[in-house]
């Protein structure tokens, strides 16, 4: 297993505000403040407890740092540090040889050592990808948003309130990085004007609104012009010093060449069987984390086990057809719910888990952890 480590990265310099490179120099959206937005008796893995300890970070909801020591427990309780390789970067993966079935696959993995700038080439029989979800920036399109001269980036590099203070700031999308970076700037900066598709807010940040005269809702923005104005869909504008695009990410695997086997198109990442296993790859190729939306680590826990599973030779998946018919019906049942494309990963359904778990034995998903979601 090779690695980088994705860990809170203060320093930003250097790096695209924006994020449109492949390759980003920094790879860690964490924000200095960020803290679970689920219990941590939902968050461990079923045979590792994510349990309070004494003299660390308490809460039920504790901060970025915690859920850190946490893996970091996990990989000392299983002795699983010898297994990977840190500050590594995998710059390519792809197919060495492609013969008559995926069983014939062979994956050449070449790596940079970030210390030594070594590189390595390697084969291998199997690759599971598992980078995560979170670390390349997805961009509004908005008229004038090339041009426009005063501050712009994505909340991949903010980390503090800090550099916002007295200012004017435009923070677009309301999600729960959105909130949480507006929550956090209305204190230091001028005015906040957050703007996003829906003015659905919670009421944690209805609260904040309320007490702060220096906090404003608007719609979509219909244009930016270069003299600082932002101007809104419903004719309303402001001037403003710097717009903090809180708009999430896109899937990306820069690294992985797969022929066009596997292709993202319109952050739908396919054709994956079950969300894992491309049917002309698999298993010599598979993903875990794809899926948005669900409990985190035991879901990725019961990908691990059906991956291992499978490359063990404990069990086989269906035929091509099979599969290939499978994601074509999920396809058509996601596109007759009026489901856009571009959320064909967020699951959401604490069935779907279950189901996904029964194919390797994995326990169901405990009511009270539903209740507690």
């Amino acid at each position: 297993m090779m690695l980088e480590e994705w860990l809170y990265e203060l320093n930003v310099e250097g790096e695209d505000p924006l994020g449109k490179k492949p390759f980003l120099k920094v790879h860690s959206s964490i924000y200095e403040s960020l803290g679970l937005t689920s219990p941590r008796e939902i968050m461990g893995f079923t045979d590792f407890p994510f349990l309070v300890k004494k003299g660390r970070d308490m809460r039920r909801f504790p901060s970025h740092t915690e859920l850190l020591m946490y893996l970091k427990d996990f990989c000392d309780h299983f002795g699983l540090r010898e297994m990977i390789r840190f500050n590594t970067r995998v710059d390519y993966v792809g197919m060495l040889d492609y013969g008559v079935c995926s069983n014939d696959l062979k994956w050449v993995v070449r790596s940079v050592d970030k210390k030594s700038e070594k590189v390595v080439e390697e084969v291998f029989d199997a690759v599971v990808v598992a980078t995560g979800h979170y670390s390349q920036p997805r961009l509004p399109s908005i008229q004038g948003m090339d041009t426009w001269k005063r501050k712009q980036m994505h909340s991949h590099i903010y980390r503090t309130p800090e550099p916002f203070r007295n200012e004017i700031v435009v923070v677009v999308g309301n999600s729960l990085s959105g909130q949480d970076i507006s929550i956090e700037l209305v204190d230091v900066a001028k005015e906040v004007h957050m703007s996003s598709r829906s003015l659905n807010i919670s009421e944690g940040l209805s609260k904040v609104i309320s007490k702060h005269a220096n906090f404003h809702l608007h719609p979509q923005i219909e244009t930016l012009q270069e003299d600082g104005r932002v101007t809104f869909v419903d004719g309303s504008s402001i001037f403003a010093d710097s717009i903090l695009y809180c708009t999430g990410y896109s899937y990306a695997f820069p690294f992985l060449d797969t022929k066009g086997m596997v292709v993202v198109d319109d952050d739908r990442v396919g054709p994956l069987y079950e969300h894992t296993f491309p049917p002309s790859l698999a298993p010599s190729l598979s993903f875990i984390g794809i899926p948005r939306k669900i409990i985190g680590f035991p879901f990725f826990e019961s990908q691990a086990i059906w991956i291992a599973q499978l490359l063990s030779g404990k069990r086989v998946l269906p035929s091509w057809e099979e599969m290939m018919k499978s994601i074509k019906e999920f396809y058509h049942s996601r596109e007759a719910a009026g489901i856009p494309k571009h959320c064909t990963h967020e699951i959401a359904n604490f069935e779907y888990c279950d189901k996904y778990g029964d194919n390797v034995g994995f326990p169901r998903i405990e009511e009270w952890r539903k209740q507690l979601c």
